[in-house]
């Protein structure tokens, strides 16, 4: 279109503006991206075999493990990519010989979630669960403090992220 930038997957078809990935609209100024959240690529720790969805903290070395208890205050987000959600931006990257995934900072991601301890409903604060890479709704607000991941969107997987 006249006075818009599109970019288009090398499998896309080129000319239907709805499958272009990046749109830059010079109509408006929008920058569009179809994809849905902000990441930022961490080293993972080693022996760690992390999959898009796993909720994940910081070792002590700043490195990514899966989380592994409640509201723990180390949680850095969500291992970005799960399902048909993947990363609008991924700041950080680089190759430097050293493993290393997109963490969902912002925006929806899919994410492992566990109801044992309580159903989770659109607008719930979630943390993270005893159950290893999962989140749990966070009913005590003591603990939730600097542990929440982000806001269930509905259902038991897809979730706001936004770290508190």
């Amino acid at each position: 279109q006249d006075g818009d930038i599109v970019l288009f997957s090398s499998s896309g078809d080129n000319t239907t503006l709805s499958q272009a990935t990046i749109h830059l609209d010079g109509q408006s100024g929008d920058i569009v991206l179809q994809n849905a959240d902000c990441a930022e690529d961490f080293e993972v720790a080693e022996g760690e075999a992390l999959e898009p969805g796993t909720v994940v903290v910081l070792d002590d070395d700043a490195r990514l493990r899966t989380s592994g208890g409640a509201y723990d205050r180390r949680v850095v987000g969500i291992v970005a990519g799960a399902g048909d959600l993947k990363p609008g931006i991924v700041l950080g990257r680089r190759e430097d010989g050293n493993p290393r995934l997109p963490v969902a900072l912002i925006g929806r991601v899919y994410c492992k979630a566990d109801a044992a301890e309580g159903p989770i409903q659109a607008g719930d604060l979630l943390t993270t669960a005893t159950r290893p890479g999962h989140v749990m709704k966070a009913t005590d607000p003591l603990r939730a403090f600097g542990a929440v991941v982000g806001k269930a969107l509905g259902g038991l997987d897809q979730v706001l992220v936004a770290l508190q």
